[in-house]
């Protein structure tokens, strides 16, 4: 009875780890490129950024100067890549903004 269930518990944990399992690519956030955030100009209303840029990923209630345009990408199980983008606001008018692009946007 033990050699059984020492056999059923070695199946069962070495089925967790299995190399062959299939891992799906996850994209999540807002994918910007240079040529979107080049078109943005100084003194754009909300609305129109969210009309080049799409609805921003975080908005802090407290604080609306900054809207935060997040995106990751995990190929496969492995290492999460990530892009920011901070736009910031005036009196309500588009500023400037900030980001770390990545080099290439792996999507699909």
């Amino acid at each position: 009875m033990q050699k059984l269930t020492a056999l059923v518990l070695t199946l069962l944990m070495t089925g967790c780890v299995f190399p062959g399992v299939y891992k799906i690519n996850v994209q999540q956030g807002n994918i910007l490129t240079d040529e979107e955030l080049t078109s943005l100009s100084e003194g754009m209303s909300r609305r129109q950024v969210h009309s080049v840029l799409g609805t921003p990923l975080m908005i802090n209630p407290v604080d609306l100067s900054r809207e935060y345009y997040i995106y990751t990408f995990q190929r496969g199980g492995g290492e999460i890549e990530e892009q920011r983008v901070i736009v910031y606001y005036e009196n309500d008018r588009f500023s400037h903004y900030e980001a770390q692009l990545l080099e290439e946007t792996p999507a699909y």
